[in-house]
């Protein structure tokens, strides 16, 4: 654990995958939510609260690509919920499901059928014809 690190430094501008804690003393949940949104977006938000309040406006508040409440790192380690960041941190999501529509593709494929031939009514340029016929549909 590190308190009040540098917010310059190294510690506070990168993303860490290890067993530091930085600790940033602040004087109200308005500065703390000012702090996080003055950085780049995090890939996990951790908060500790019993108020439903403090979470729910957390949660709206602070763009992460995940956010834990009352516990650390849980949400890494189940395929029931998506994992992945925003912004910087990442894009997407994987782990169960979400992980297979994120690298998966979805083709789109339209087809027409040939007859009858709309094309004239459809497209420009617009004949005699398709013009008298859409005045008086429309």
């Amino acid at each position: 654990m590190v308190v009040d690190p540098d917010p310059d430094g190294p510690l506070m501008s990168n993303e860490i995958f290890g067993p530091i804690l930085p600790v940033v003393t602040v004087k109200s949940l308005d500065d703390a939510i000012r702090f996080v949104n003055s950085r780049p977006k995090p890939l996990s938000a951790y908060l500790f609260t019993k108020s439903r309040a403090v979470r729910e406006r957390v949660i709206r508040e602070v763009p992460a690509g995940g956010m834990m409440v009352n516990h650390l790192a849980f949400q890494v380690s189940t395929a029931k919920l998506p994992f992945g960041g925003v912004g910087a941190s990442g894009m997407g999501a994987y782990h169960g499901r979400w992980g297979f529509e994120e690298f998966s593709h979805r083709k789109s494929v339209l087809t027409k059928p040939t007859r009858p031939d709309l094309s004239s009514f459809i497209y420009p340029p617009y004949t005699e014809r398709a013009i008298k016929v859409a005045r008086r549909l429309f």
